[in-house]
């Protein structure tokens, strides 16, 4: 099993690994050799005490690319957010910043594609922070847009419509807390799900909120969730501006609140890049053959049509 672990490395580095014991000759490369000695270094600090999984050494070396592990110096100080179930660690350079970011921003915006971690840290972050009593509640908040489909006529209310839009939420809320947990501060309203909606007129005290698919609010939307953050609340607001699913010619309010809060002391905004996808290798070289194709439509398109347009 070592020895797999060994060989996915020099794989992904392009080197080749000798050991002897706790010995270790890599070969090739000046920089992948640097690259993988970091690496190795971060996997053993940072996975004591717990057994090296095939998937855990894949997910670091899909975290970390070449360059921003020569970035990382082995002996920086990892952050470890506390849960009920375990530890959690961000994983590569991009993902340490964020989780850094927001315990040290009131307001902080991940943004980038599906699979980076950035909703999942950031109801790891809130988590932490109940654990530690630093809140009193932790609001998950999603603005109730179908992604492309028509859904139909649900039952029930319309908290109880925007269930299925908030299921990565509460399957991280379950991988962390537990399933009857999570259930038990949903009834005593620690924890409270709601739709976008239901933040208009609300101030929000001592709490850590969560908007999800930002991508997907308007512009007034986004300024009214933004004015809702009160005293000792921290706020993070995740997206993907490449997956919006407004109406036609309406504009995302994450796209907007870029260009408007960017030098705006206090806030912060966390980019990730198809290299932080941290599920299976093949969905970052879909998320990655999209942005070409994308980005090559874009430039084959006529300048008068764009004008038009």
């Amino acid at each position: 099993m070592f020895d797999e672990h060994l060989r996915l490395i020099e794989q992904r580095l392009t080197i080749e690994i000798r050991n002897r014991g706790n010995q270790f000759e890599l070969i090739g490369d000046p920089k992948h050799t640097t690259s993988a000695e970091n690496l190795l270094r971060r996997l053993y600090r940072e996975t004591k005490g717990t057994e090296l999984s095939p998937d855990m050494v894949h997910l670091f070396l899909q975290e970390s690319a070449v360059e921003e592990l020569d970035n990382v110096s082995p002996s920086e100080p990892s952050v470890a957010l506390r849960t009920k179930k375990g530890m959690i660690r961000p994983r590569g350079l991009n993902q340490l910043r964020y989780v850094k970011e927001i315990l040290g921003n009131d307001i902080n915006f991940g943004i980038g594609p599906a699979g980076t971690g950035k909703t999942y840290l950031a109801v790891a972050c809130a988590v932490d922070a109940l654990e530690r009593e630093q809140i009193r509640r932790i609001l998950l908040v999603r603005p109730a847009v179908e992604a492309g489909e028509k859904l139909g006529f649900l039952p029930g209310d319309l908290s109880q419509k925007i269930d299925p839009y908030l299921r990565p939420l509460y399957d991280a809320l379950y991988e962390m807390l537990g399933f009857e947990y999570v259930a038990k501060l949903i009834e005593r309203q620690v924890i409270e799900v709601a739709p976008l909606a239901y933040m208009r007129g609300r101030t929000l005290n001592n709490s850590f909120i969560i908007l999800d698919e930002s991508q997907n609010t308007t512009v007034e939307q986004m300024k009214m969730f933004l004015t809702r953050i009160g005293f000792g609340s921290t706020a993070v607001i995740t997206g993907d501006i490449t997956q919006v699913d407004l109406p036609k010619g309406t504009k995302s309010g994450l796209h907007h609140v870029i260009e408007v809060l960017k030098e705006v002391p206090g806030i912060s905004f966390t980019h990730f890049m198809p290299k932080d996808v941290v599920r299976h290798p093949l969905v970052q070289r879909i998320v990655e053959a999209y942005e070409r194709f994308e980005n090559r439509a874009a430039d084959e398109t006529p300048k008068d049509s764009r004008r038009d347009a």
